[in-house]
């Protein structure tokens, strides 16, 4: 019968291998998308599609329009929660 020795420097390594791949890993999954569509904000506001027409209308939401599809940019979604946001 053999015995492995494992020290606490080969911990120590084995821990960060790990952590770099997981931040490899989750790095690539939260890329966020530059343009999104009604639905997807709708979803992430938790709004209907009413309350995002109000939001076009009034200008709150810049949007883009491409034949029937309108496309709003990810950052001013982020800066309507950011301005809407209450102490």
């Amino acid at each position: 019968m053999t015995f492995e020795v494992i020290t606490k420097d080969d911990l120590k390594t084995l821990k960060q291998e790990i952590i770099t791949e997981l931040k490899t890993i989750l790095g690539s999954q939260t890329e966020q998308k530059k343009w999104l569509k009604s639905a997807d904000v709708r979803e992430m506001l938790n709004i209907s599609p009413g309350t995002l027409q109000n939001l076009r209308v009034n200008g709150t939401l810049p949007f883009t329009k491409m034949g029937k599809t309108m496309y709003y940019e990810y950052d001013d979604v982020i800066k309507i929660l950011t301005q809407n946001k209450s102490a």
